[in-house]
C-alpha cells in the first residue's frame, strides 16, 4: 500500500476541488507517491436543431 502524508492526500483532494471534468493519475513507486498528472476537460452545451418545418 502506498504511503500518503496529509500534505499529499491534502494536494490531491485541492486538485479534484472544483474539477468538473477530467481525470487525475496518481504515480506510485516503491509504494510512494511520486507523481500525479491532471488532465481537465471543458465542456460546452450543444445547440439543438430546430425540427424542419413541414412543406
Amino acid at each position: 500500500m502506498a504511503n500518503v502524508d496529509q500534505a499529499k492526500a491534502n494536494f490531491i483532494l485541492s486538485t479534484l476541488k472544483g474539477m468538473e471534468y477530467g481525470s487525475v493519475i496518481i504515480t506510485v513507486h516503491d509504494g510512494a507517491i511520486t507523481q500525479i498528472d491532471k488532465t481537465e476537460k471543458t465542456r460546452f452545451g450543444q445547440k439543438k436543431h430546430a425540427s424542419k418545418e413541414k412543406q
